[in-house]
């Protein structure tokens, strides 16, 4: 099933606009990830799709060929499965599922059949019949993705879905509903403001800020090439090296580097991962912080640029604070974005 916005938009009576108009299509069976930070509009579009939010005047959302603007949240056919999982603790896992079936007065055997088959998709065959207070936090996230999907949405719909779970849980399972949501094979939008989450998850992500979409691809693409600071910096933590360009050369605080193309009218970003410590490297600066991170050291560099520079160091020993260091940087990995390109 597709999904289509055409110049969807929300403004509430006070005249906040919390979504400007906006267009997005999403393909059958593709997973898409509304990722920003909060009040960017992501869980504002979210409700819209779901019928929770009535748009602005002008607005249409398109579920394959049939117009949905003014259908109601229960005629929409979604699934939903929400941040806190909204399940019901006095039911067993089987009636969780159930009960969205025997909302649509299904037949007793087809019930039974649906129920069946999700519990065995999401693996909680062994749980059936335990009650919802007996199960950790990953079997209760597949409990709620099993009972959304088990009715057959058109569209299902995720907001925050891990944001519940602690740090270490959420990183195992983050991997499991990406499986989960191929094996549904259905459309499927969820919202996040984690940026591993979605570019874990999601097969294109949309990156949003203040009520509008600032760029939209697959993970790769955002993170290779970033349009703008506010993506480059949101996705990936790009920092900026500031300095005066001349031509295609970038003169620091620290020393000078060449640069891709002509820059005229361009911030110069890098990531930390590019920045690497080496003894004859073309920018020197010092040691400010050094911070152990297991697989590598994040070490603070001052004097190469007006803010802190970070490199991911690999190896022992890391280099100490008030070290004097040297720095390369490969031109390839540098980013040159316009320095008006988030002022639409």
């Amino acid at each position: 099933m597709t999904l289509t916005l055409r110049s969807g938009s929300k403004t509430y009576p006070d005249g906040t606009v919390a979504l400007t108009p906006t267009d997005l299509h999403v393909e059958p069976g593709e997973i898409v990830s509304l990722l920003g930070p909060s009040g960017c509009g992501k869980t504002t579009l979210l409700r819209l799709v779901a019928g929770l939010e009535r748009p602005d005047a002008g607005s249409e959302i398109w579920f394959g060929e049939d117009n949905v603007t003014d259908l109601p949240v229960e005629k929409r056919k979604i699934g939903m499965v929400f941040q806190s999982y909204a399940l019901f603790p006095n039911m067993s896992v089987r009636k969780n599922i159930a009960y969205g079936l025997k909302m649509q007065k299904l037949p007793a055997d087809e019930i039974d059949r649906r129920v069946a088959e999700v519990l065995k998709l999401c693996q909680l065959e062994p749980y059936a019949d335990r009650s919802i207070a007996a199960l950790s936090g990953g079997q209760r996230q597949r409990v709620a993705l099993a009972r959304a999907f088990a009715p057959r949405p058109r569209i299902l719909l995720l907001d925050e879905p891990l944001s519940a779970l602690d740090a270490a849980l959420r990183d195992k399972l983050r991997d499991e509903l990406a499986g989960l949501l191929r094996t549904f094979g259905i459309t499927a939008i969820f919202v996040t403001h984690d940026q591993n989450e979605a570019m874990a998850i999601a097969d294109r992500v949309v990156v949003m800020s203040h009520g509008r979409i600032m760029q939209a691809g697959t993970p790769e693409e955002l993170y290779r090439n970033p349009k703008s600071r506010f993506v480059a910096t949101f996705v990936g933590h790009a920092m900026q090296i500031d300095g005066e360009i001349s031509g295609s050369r970038l003169v620091t605080q620290g020393g000078s580097l060449q640069l891709p193309d002509d820059a005229a009218g361009c911030s110069v970003f890098v990531r930390a991962e590019d920045v690497h410590i080496v003894g004859d490297g073309a920018l020197s600066g010092r040691v400010e912080s050094v911070t152990f991170l297991g697989t590598h050291y994040r070490v603070g560099i001052a004097g190469i640029a007006s803010e802190t520079i970070f490199a991911f160091h690999v190896g022992q020993p890391p280099p100490s604070v008030g070290d004097n260091v040297r720095i390369s940087i490969e031109t390839k990995a540098l980013l040159l974005l316009p320095e008006q390109a988030d002022a639409a």
